[in-house]
């Protein structure tokens, strides 16, 4: 990162709302329907949500882990990826409802697994894939639209965070193991073009993790093995930190009245003697984060 640290603004340290001990939190979601934070415990192999309201919290077992949600268009169930394959999941009551939508990638080796993904504004869902030992280039960016996936760029390592501006006409997704962001130009037709380095981070800085936009064009990302989330501008420029007391954080997510409240989740993974580690944090920053599109059976293309 470019930026001097005496630039950066210290918005604050979050906090705790709920402390159950993610082995690898990922993925938060706000539901504005259901006011509730929803995230994976992808090593724990579980769903959880939140209520803030409420202050309560309750999870979902799976058989085998789940790295990412992407809500439906009419919010009733989720585009989920699991392992190696990508699914429709219904949350119940009495358990988890799955239906196969699309298998493993042609081509992806056994070794590779799905790790995020986010909804642009159109209804396409942008999935990586990783090599799970998080050491060989042979994991890839996928574009699901509709009915159709198909691979878009390679090689990743491990590739992590799509996010997007607000007109949507930009896509940033990282490759965590090397400590790259990476933007691109992105069409209403869901082409990508003119991949570029965006924020390169040094190893003070740690791995970037999940993240998320903001109304201003600022990108929030979180820093795993660092202890702390940073808003960047659209240059590329640090402005914002926001600091956490265990230093694995996972990902973000904007939610709240006026989605000002952020929502961080952590992992614990190799950190069990850290009683902070893993939990869901939460700080009201001023700035509005942009809401999480949902996935669409029939994309928009205007």
């Amino acid at each position: 990162m470019e930026t001097p640290q005496d630039t950066v603004r210290e918005l604050g340290e979050a906090e705790v709302v709920w402390p159950l001990g993610a082995i690898l939190g990922e993925g938060p979601l706000w539901s504005p329907r259901q006011e509730a934070v929803y995230f994976v415990d992808i090593l724990g192999q579980k769903i959880a949500a939140f209520w803030p309201a409420s202050g309560t919290g309750r999870f979902w077992e799976l058989d085998e882990p789940c790295t990412w949600l992407v809500g439906y268009a009419d919010d009733t169930c989720f585009l989920a990826g699991l392992r190696r394959q990508i699914v429709t999941l219904r949350l119940g009551e009495r358990g988890v409802h799955l239906q196969r939508r699309f298998p493993h990638p042609e081509g992806e080796p056994v070794s590779n697994r799905f790790n995020d993904a986010k909804a642009d504004p159109w209804g396409r869902v942008w999935a990586g894939t990783m090599d799970d030992q998080e050491k060989n280039p042979t994991g890839a960016l996928y574009r699901i639209s509709g009915k159709s996936m198909a691979r878009v760029d390679a090689p990743y390592i491990v590739s992590n965070g799509p996010a997007f501006t607000v007109d949507g006409h930009t896509l940033y997704h990282s490759d965590s193991a090397l400590r790259r962001i990476f933007a691109f130009d992105l069409s209403a037709r869901g082409e990508i073009r003119d991949k570029r380095l965006h924020i390169q981070f040094t190893e003070l800085d740690g791995y970037p993790d999940g993240m998320t936009g903001d109304t201003d064009g600022g990108l929030w990302v979180a820093h795993f093995g660092a202890g702390k989330v940073t808003r960047f501008d659209s240059k590329g420029r640090a402005t914002d930190c926001v600091r956490l007391p265990t230093p694995q954080v996972t990902s973000v997510c904007f939610g709240g009245a006026g989605h000002r409240d952020l929502y961080i989740t952590t992992a614990a993974r190799d950190r069990r003697d850290d009683p902070r580690a893993g939990h869901l944090y939460r700080l009201t920053v001023p700035y509005r984060g942009l809401p999480h599109h949902p996935y669409r059976r029939h994309p928009r293309h205007d």
